[in-house]
């Protein structure tokens, strides 16, 4: 069974970092492109950031760019989402999300596997 668990959520003071891990299982994880959603109170969801299976290629949404860094360990079956100078704007639950197809490209929308969601708070 696809399983994917997130962790490393908190409250953190604007302009600070965290590291969000998404563990995968029930599945051959270098198979599936793999992205982080989120989702703050009232607004739709967003997608922040993806990789390919290899992690040769990356691709992000315009409001975190140069401060999100998306990557993978395929050996240890997880996806990691830096951030850094973070801001009340990103407040929000954060889900790792996994291709519905093995062969999915980098752009894909196709997302059918989600984790728990773990919680990202950015205030002073």
């Amino acid at each position: 069974q696809v399983q994917l668990v997130e962790s490393g959520g908190g409250l953190v003071q604007p302009g600070g970092s965290l590291r969000l891990s998404c563990a995968g299982s029930g599945f051959t994880f270098s198979h599936y492109v793999m992205s982080w959603y989120r989702q703050g109170t009232g607004k739709e969801r967003e997608l922040v950031a993806a990789i390919t299976d290899t992690g040769g290629n990356t691709n992000y949404a315009d409001s975190v760019k140069g401060r999100f860094t998306i990557s993978r360990d395929n050996a240890k079956s997880t996806v990691y989402l830096q951030m850094n100078s973070l801001t009340p704007e990103d407040t929000a639950v954060y889900y790792c999300a996994r291709a519905m197809g093995s062969r999915a490209t980098l752009f894909t929308k196709s997302f059918g596997f989600w984790g728990q969601g773990t919680q990202v708070t950015v205030s002073s």
